[in-house]
């Protein structure tokens, strides 16, 4: 067995590598960017060397840079992780001639399943079901409609090299077709150094279901069952769960099967992927083989009890598989909940930032439940522009899908994440969604869930009163705490009464309230009562309540004039009046934002890389104004509507913040 591996990659994936190496007695290397210099991965491993500047192209894949913190180090083996240099073939190649062992699969299979356009050919041989499209080169946009034309819209347009949702799109029409094949192509170069593109068909209400292989350098080969990826935004998955809620058993054999069928195919060792479509009938496609570890395997190992960076390991060590396929079972469910620094209110566009607050829940482990939860940040560090914008994998268990859901929600409610924008609050509201608690789930759910966006989770009446009973009680704890200020005790005394005005945003609750030891009975006025028994007090950021023997937990903070209050995907403004004070605040003039219906304002923090258009142009409705890249992703920002572009105050290269102005209109 190897003494020590370096990890050639950085991040929540670089800690968990280590995790597993050092329950092994392996010690560890880690290389780390500018960026990186104080990341979690760098203070966990045994040895850490700096490779270079922030961007990735001048850092983590530069493959002269890894050797030669190879050589400095005497690191044994290397694990890549994903993405970077992971599906790197010339990498592999170049850890063979220093006689290094690259923890993955060969060479060849690099080389044939890296490749979109090539592994679907080896499919077909191998007799695995494929989706119909174009696997040639395609020269320029031209050739690109004329092959969409031909396969019939609605069509994938898809980097050869990509994963990761880099490099994608989905065109319905010629225009589409024209200006998807420029921004994949653009995007790939940039991100993996090759701008090939593929064309096939896209298979309408689709689930994203893939298979997950294992397979030793001695011809044995099993695959661990399912992982149902469908919930997904701009093909980049954003929650999985293990098994699929779809698949029957004969269905998980066949597409089992094939998948080993092809990984045997091109001689597969390692753990990989085979990933397929699957229609509403189960007919399912092959889409791609990564040969890497997925991001989302620990759905797989929490329902498997197999450590899959372990056999990796064991693999790339020489070791036979301990595992037969009649060793594979099924148990319980889990579910995976990517965190991402992208804010769900301004179009999930990327957000960097300090971390102020980070606190997971807890991670434990029982026969009935389980919290795991795979980071690489810590609270106090950055979230960097220059790397992909995931947080944490925040994953549950339990012995069944709804009781795996319930533990999921329950996680969400208790992580605070503060300083940066995030997508709690839409994880919250999927967990709660009925479509998602019904599994009755594709590839388009977030699409046609959330046609205008996210703005928030709509609470039903009997939880906002829940959350009015909870706020009443908050406000209390918070107003008898002030009653213990030194001077003003007395002044409290005579102002604290129980009747209040509780405001949820703009609904009112007339409630009195009747506390004791703790414990609040808070009375409605249709006559109702809610018993509030909760441990929070001024300065916590979690409440966790029981409201009549049911638990809640919401997250709140104290702000001027008023309460926040975040729950389930909700994020509400509580007032609490007095009788008195409510009859004054009806009176108040509401304060209207200012208007920038005028300007074009970068959503996200990013670069330009190009403006579309100059002074005195007239722009239509949906007309592409310019491209802003953030996170290694291009996002095209359009015209909202018909108007005349009077300024031009940002120009390409230029870096720029949140809401900075980059156009004005007449």
């Amino acid at each position: 067995m190897f003494k020590k591996i370096l990890i050639a990659n950085r991040g929540e994936i670089a800690c968990r590598v280590i995790k597993s190496a050092r329950k092994m007695g392996i010690k560890t290397v880690a290389v780390y960017s500018d960026a990186d210099s104080e990341a979690l991965h760098v203070k966990m491993a045994d040895e850490a060397v700096h490779i270079g500047p922030p961007p990735a192209n001048q850092s983590y894949i530069v493959i002269d840079k890894i050797l030669d913190a190879i050589r400095q180090t005497g690191a044994e083996a290397v694990h890549p992780g994903y993405g970077f240099l992971s599906e790197r073939a010339e990498f592999a190649e170049a850890l063979d001639k220093m006689g290094v062992a690259f923890i993955g699969p060969p060479v060849g299979a690099i080389e044939a399943m890296g490749d979109k356009i090539t592994s679907k050919k080896l499919a077909a041989e191998a007799n695995v079901s494929t989706v119909p499209g174009f696997m040639g080169l395609i020269d320029d946009a031209d050739h690109a409609v004329k092959i969409a034309s031909e396969i019939g819209y609605p069509v994938m347009i898809k980097a050869s090299a990509g994963g990761g949702g880099k490099g994608m799109r989905i065109a319905w029409n010629d225009e589409e077709a024209r200006e998807g094949f420029e921004r994949s192509k653009s995007e790939a170069a940039s991100s993996f150094g090759d701008d090939r593109i593929f064309i096939e068909k896209f298979v309408t209400q689709p689930r994203h279901i893939e298979i997950q292989v294992l397979g030793d350098k001695h011809g044995n080969c099993i695959y661990l069952n399912e992982r149902e990826c469908s919930i997904q935004r701009r093909n980049q998955k954003v929650i999985e769960e293990a098994p699929s809620p779809f698949l029957d058993e004969e269905t998980r054999k066949a597409m089992g099967e094939q998948a080993v069928a092809l990984a045997k195919a091109v001689d597969y060792c390692s753990a990989g992927t085979v990933e397929f479509i699957v229609d509403g009938d189960r007919n399912f496609y092959f889409l791609e083989m990564n040969t890497r570890l997925q991001v989302e395997h620990p759905v797989t190992e929490l329902i498997t009890g197999i450590d899959l960076v372990e056999q990796m390991i064991r693999v790339a060590a020489g070791e036979k598989l301990s595992i037969a396929q009649t060793d594979v079972s099924i148990n319980g469910w889990a579910i995976e909940s990517r965190l991402y620094a992208e804010d769900p209110y301004r179009n999930f566009l990327p957000s960097i930032g300090r971390l102020t607050r980070y606190r997971p829940p807890e991670e434990v482990a029982t026969d009935i439940v389980a919290v795991r939860n795979d980071t690489g940040v810590f609270e106090g560090g950055e979230i960097s522009m220059y790397y992909d914008p995931m947080i944490a994998k925040l994953c549950t268990w339990a012995p069944d899908r709804g009781a795996a859901i319930e533990a999921m929600r329950n996680a969400l409610d208790s992580f605070e994440v503060e300083g940066i924008g995030h997508n709690l609050p839409f994880l919250s509201a999927v967990m709660d969604h009925p479509r998602f608690i019904s599994g009755e789930i594709t590839t388009a759910f977030i699409a046609e869930e959330y046609p205008e966006g996210f703005a928030g989770a709509t609470l039903s009446a009997e939880t906002l009163k829940k959350l009015a009973a909870l706020a009443a009680h908050l406000n209390y704890v918070k107003e008898q705490r002030a009653t213990q200020i030194s001077g003003a005790m007395a002044y409290h005394q005579r102002k604290l009464g129980a009747e209040w005005s509780i405001l949820l945003d703009k609904v009112e609750h007339r409630v009195k309230i009747n506390p004791e030891r703790g414990e609040s009975d808070v009375y409605f006025d249709d006559g109702s009562m809610i018993q509030v028994c909760c441990d929070w007090v001024p300065g916590h950021l979690i409440a966790h309540a029981t409201l009549d023997g049911e638990p809640l937990i919401a997250k709140v903070q104290l702000m001027p004039g008023y309460i926040r209050m975040r729950h389930r995907g909700a994020d509400i403004k509580v007032r609490a009046y007095t009788p008195r004070h409510s009859e004054l605040a009806a009176l108040m003039p509401e304060k209207l934002p200012p208007d920038t219906s005028k300007m074009l304002l970068c959503p996200m923090p990013g670069l330009v890389v190009s403006i579309n258009v100059k002074p005195g142009d007239e722009v239509f409705d949906g007309q592409a104004l310019c491209t802003v890249e953030a996170m290694k992703m291009e996002n095209v920002l359009r015209a909202e509507r018909k108007a005349v572009v009077s300024k031009i105050l940002a120009e390409p290269g230029a870096s720029l913040a949140v809401d900075e102005v980059i156009m004005e209109f007449e």
